[in-house]
């Protein structure tokens, strides 16, 4: 069921999952998809946790607010959403834009957090002419211009073709996104100097991604991995950028046991 709250001037579209006294998981998720694309994960949690997905503003069920946007704007939503809804913290998790996100969360309002799980996702994404490039494609042509190419560069060769009732769930992601939402959220990501803020994060985290992830590398994982203090890594092999979705069995696994290690030693010193 889709549930709407009206947070920082967004209509923010949202839906628990799984008992309503669990601890609460957050998921964030990346540009050019919604809620949905958390499918694939969430029944790996809810026999335990209370998951709690929310479509970024500019995407999926939520309004689109004129930009600019920022992604310390995109924490602050993530932020109020928490309050709107009465939890006081939570597990955060955050793939690509979300993993964005979790880092804003995790250095911004700590208090807030329970553990940090970065998904395929940076700190810094240069090159700007990229981002720029891109802009100026789905202001020409409108998202559709982008579509293949997100594809190819989300998933892994063999998995396309092996997967094609995954990826038409996905191409409908993308193409269901409007050009006024994914541009202003793209030019906040490419506009995203985030590296030196890491040094704030105090939070168990756990860095996780894709070996063969071109957008957000295995480089861009060390050095999250390196600048957040006590943080594990994790790397997935045979996935791409949406490791969640291209090796769910593999992502769920590693989540589940870092989730369930910090949550357990949260309820040993309570």
């Amino acid at each position: 069921m889709v549930n709407r709250i009206h947070i920082n001037g967004v209509d923010t579209a949202y839906r628990f999952d799984g008992p309503a006294d669990g601890p609460v998981v957050l998921m964030s998720n990346s540009l050019m998809s919604n809620y949905d694309m958390w499918d694939w994960n969430v029944r790996a949690l809810t026999d335990r946790y209370r998951v709690l997905r929310y479509d970024t503003r500019g995407h999926g069920r939520s309004s689109t607010p004129p930009g600019p946007y920022s992604i310390a704007m995109l924490g602050d939503d993530a932020a109020a959403l928490l309050d709107a809804l009465g939890v006081n913290a939570a597990h955060v998790v955050g793939l690509s834009m979300g993993g964005m996100v979790a880092q804003q969360l995790g250095a911004r309002y700590p208090h807030k957090v329970l553990s940090l799980s970065i998904c395929d996702s940076a700190s810094e994404m240069p090159p700007r002419s990229l981002w720029d490039d891109r802009l100026a494609a789905a202001a020409k042509d409108g998202i559709g211009a982008l579509v293949e190419s997100t594809i190819k560069r989300w998933f892994t060769a063999p998995f396309i073709a092996r997967a094609p009732h995954d990826i038409a769930k996905v191409r409908a992601f993308i193409e269901q996104t409007e050009a006024p939402g994914y541009m202003a959220c793209a030019a906040a990501i490419r506009d995203m100097a985030q590296t030196t803020m890491l040094l704030k994060i105090k939070a168990p985290t756990l860095v996780m991604t894709g070996r063969q992830d071109p957008a957000t590398t295995v480089d861009n994982a060390i050095v999250l991995n390196r600048m957040i203090d006590g943080s594990k890594l994790h790397l997935i092999d045979d996935a791409a950028h949406l490791s969640n979705i291209e090796q769910p069995a593999a992502f769920n696994s590693a989540l589940r046991a870092f989730i369930d290690n910090v949550d357990d030693a949260r309820m040993r010193s309570c």
